[in-house]
């Protein structure tokens, strides 16, 4: 099975994650989207794929949350998805994708739907 993770490796909920779909004995291909965030077209694909708003991907206790004013329920998905590639620890994580689907994985035990 293929395993893709969108990690960031300073977050324990994210460490978790990838440590359970190692336990289950798959060596996932890891994405450290802080580094390299998807693009435009990735992160609607993800959306989709997750049956997510990008409002319900935000981090909202980041401090770009509120220097962007992303709590404006005026912006629009277009203005939150660029805010997220431009600030990529405004993404909630980790996201899991496998054959079986996508999911943003918190709690951790959400990765057991995908495995």
């Amino acid at each position: 099975m293929t395993v893709m993770i969108y990690h960031n490796r300073r977050c324990d909920t994210s460490r978790s994650v990838l440590k359970l779909i190692r336990e289950a004995g798959t060596e996932p291909a890891i994405i450290d989207y802080m580094a390299s965030p998807p693009s435009h077209e990735e992160m609607l694909a993800l959306l989709l794929a997750m049956d997510m708003a990008p409002r319900q991907l935000l981090r909202t206790k980041e401090p770009a949350y509120l220097s962007l004013k992303l709590d404006d329920e005026s912006k629009t998905d277009r203005q939150i998805i660029d805010a997220m590639l431009a600030h990529p620890e405004l993404m909630q994580r980790p996201i899991v994708v496998t054959e079986r689907g996508a999911k943003l994985c918190r709690p951790k035990a959400k990765v057991q739907e995908l495995l």
